[in-house]
């Protein structure tokens, strides 16, 4: 029976597959993409990417359903959320200039399976997002037409009666998706242009709105009379935030360029934090405009804002609205058909994921395969699927990437560069010791830099590499010096994430479905509360790299830790449907990886390095620097002081 059983060997050789982190090449700014976009195109692909069916549709629905004008609150801690982890990739974009966004950080930073399932559940975001926007483009363009496109397909297709399926087939959604296919594979130039276009006239037409909106504005609507400002209380808010994520899933657009950005040292980190501020600003302000014109209450979830106008008298606005839109959705449809591709690229360039999706047009410079594909795909969902159950797939999938690229900054910013990180000392061979030409003993080791360790301890204490200890907390923990640079912030960031998983659990759960008395409920809080921060001081007594060449996050790691369990509680905010197919597409990737990624990722194809000392060296007790280092000669010929080991070493 135990000789089916695996071994350790085996068991811990198969763990070190899944965790190992993808090589980057010297040159990162090299690619066979076109790098080709500036600041101001990444700006307005962010804009284009969060202002579209979330500024038009979402407004209205979870106004009415979800949070009523507290959806203003929804927005304001939403956006925080998204600018905790937009700084995140901020970071990662301009250090890691590669195209993939959250799978690419995941990957050179936690492990490849963690990697692969973020970006599975990317591509799930993308296509998701792409065939729910496009339903809302044909519902607008539907709702300026008096429904008559709805009618129609009705009455001479047919409708259905089907959870989670759209009651009748939408075929305007896939048409103007596959038009967008189209334009998306001719460049990234191409793309650029048309999503400049779109997004002026979408600005103006937000411009618009929020003049006309004030001028309309009732504040009795706010009053007790119609409901109150937040009639669905805190949780209703919360519930609300957690959906009004769909809103701001834009920005990793960025990100996922940053591969064809001219500076993207430069560019993505301005690009995210511009478009990131005026979306959150255009959400919060039309919030307020739609809520204050026409009671909560009454609005219409699928045409909220054109509507509020025709119910004011103002047919003409409302038209204009609607029209603006459209416009606005075409750059969020853009958006996704861009980023979607890319994300598939990576992921095939890397070997995880099907070679085909890794061609390149020579011509346009795109992965032509992965847009067409993709594109047909968001075009069968759109035209079967309801918008309200993909809205709500789509944020846990936002927020699963974000907490992952949250944690990944943390695990990076305490890893050594690659190739630098000295053994500990509990692992280190024991020296050697020889005689010196004055009778002195000599100390060998096995690498330069384990000499630079030893011979100037004074010095290493001074300039201490990130992932060690802090010279003031030495004295204190000194237990730890033992492991590996780094190895006790990744445990201290698993712990990290296991506390605030069961403080959110709690917090979300404990008083509905848990029911737990009082005092249980309090004391499970303070616990892991304590074991949040607990592991928040053990990371921060480390020290971390500090670049001035590149964007990083400020308040490292609280603000990645704050992200994490943000993300977590909204997460666990959301319904148990919305998990249970989260759980059935995670199996689904789980099949893919492990019967096609492990076997052809190119970190698996990699020849192991050899574990043979190239050259040793000599140290001695006393003297200079330069006097303590001797190369000890692999010849024959013993270096001077040293024995003879005889000639059977060299007939070896």
């Amino acid at each position: 029976m135990a000789r089916w059983l695996p071994r350790s060997t085996d068991l811990t050789r198969f763990c070190q597959k899944l965790n190992r982190t993808k090589t980057l090449e010297d040159d990162m700014m090299e690619t066979s993409l076109n790098r080709c976009l500036s600041t101001i195109d990444l700006t307005l692909l962010g804009i284009g990417g969060m202002v579209g069916s979330g500024l038009y549709v979402l407004t209205g629905t979870v106004a009415k359903e979800i949070a009523g004008p507290a959806i203003i609150i929804s927005f304001i801690i939403a956006g925080f959320a998204s600018l905790l982890a937009a700084l995140c990739y901020a970071e990662f974009g301009a250090r890691v200039p590669k195209t993939g966004s959250a799978y690419m950080f995941t990957y050179v930073s936690v492990g490849e399976i963690w990697a692969f399932l973020i970006g599975w559940n990317v591509l799930l975001e993308y296509m998701i997002g792409g065939a729910a926007v496009a339903r809302a483009w044909s519902g607008y363009l539907d709702s300026i037409f008096n429904h008559k496109i709805k009618n129609f397909t009705e009455t001479h297709v047919g409708a259905w009666q089907v959870p989670f399926l759209a009651r009748y087939p939408d075929f305007l959604a896939a048409a103007i998706l596959l038009v967008a296919t189209a334009f998306i594979s001719f460049g990234a130039k191409v793309s650029s242009w048309l999503n400049h276009i779109f997004s002026a006239i979408s600005m103006g037409v937000i411009l618009f709105i929020l003049i006309m909106g004030f001028v309309l504005a009732q504040p009795k609507n706010w009053s007790a009379q119609e409901g109150g400002f937040a009639p669905y209380g805190l949780s209703g808010i919360m519930a609300g935030t957690a959906t009004c994520f769909y809103a701001f899933v834009g920005f990793d657009v960025i990100a996922a360029s940053s591969e064809e950005a001219r500076n993207p040292q430069r560019a993505v980190p301005r690009a995210i934090a511009f478009s990131l501020g005026l979306a959150t600003g255009a959400y919060i302000l039309v919030s307020v405009v739609l809520t204050l014109m026409v009671p909560w209450h009454t609005l219409d979830p699928d045409s909220a804002l054109a509507d509020a106008f025709y119910r004011r008298g103002y047919a003409w606005a409302g038209f204009l609205v609607a029209a603006g839109s459209i416009c606005a959705m075409n750059t969020v449809l853009l958006s996704n058909l861009f980023s979607l591709p890319r994300i598939v690229y990576a992921m095939a360039e890397d070997g995880l994921f099907f070679q085909v999706f890794s061609r390149v047009h020579p011509r346009t410079q795109v992965p032509v395969v992965g847009i067409v594909v993709f594109g047909l795909l968001m075009a069968l969902l759109a035209l079967v699927f309801d918008l309200e159950a993909l809205v709500q797939f789509l944020s846990i999938g936002t927020l699963l990437a974000y907490t992952f690229v949250a944690a990944s900054i943390i695990v990076l910013r305490f890893q050594q560069q690659q190739g630098d990180a000295p053994a500990p000392a509990a692992s280190r061979p024991s020296p050697e010791p020889h005689a010196g030409p004055s009778g002195a003993e000599l100390k060998e080791y096995e690498s330069f830099s384990d000499k630079l360790q030893l011979v100037d301890r004074d010095k290493s204490k001074e300039q201490r590499e990130p992932g060690q200890l802090k010279a003031a907390f030495e004295p204190y923990l000194e237990f730890l010096s033992d492991f590996y640079p780094g190895e006790v912030v990744t445990v201290a960031v698993v712990t990290l994430m296991v506390s605030a998983i069961c403080l959110c659990s709690i917090l979300v759960f404990g008083n509905t479905h848990l029911h737990l008395p009082t005092w249980s409920y309090s004391l499970l809080l303070v616990l892991f509360s304590l074991g949040f921060l607990l592991s928040l001081l053990l990371i921060w007594a480390h020290e971390q790299q500090h670049s001035t060449q590149t964007f990083q996050i400020p308040l490292v790691p609280l603000s990645p830790a704050l992200s994490i369990i943000l993300n977590i509680y909204l997460m666990l905010k959301l319904s148990y449907m919305t998990w249970l197919r989260f759980a059935v597409w995670l199996l689904l990737g789980l099949l893919v990886y492990f019967g096609y990624g492990i076997w052809h990722s190119k970190e698996n194809l990699r020849e192991p390095r050899p574990q043979r000392v190239s050259a040793r060296y000599v140290v001695f007790p006393g003297g200079s620097l330069e006097e303590r280092v001797q190369a000890v000669q692999p010849s024959c010929q013993p270096a001077t002081g040293l024995p003879d080991t005889g000639t059977e070493d060299c007939k070896r």
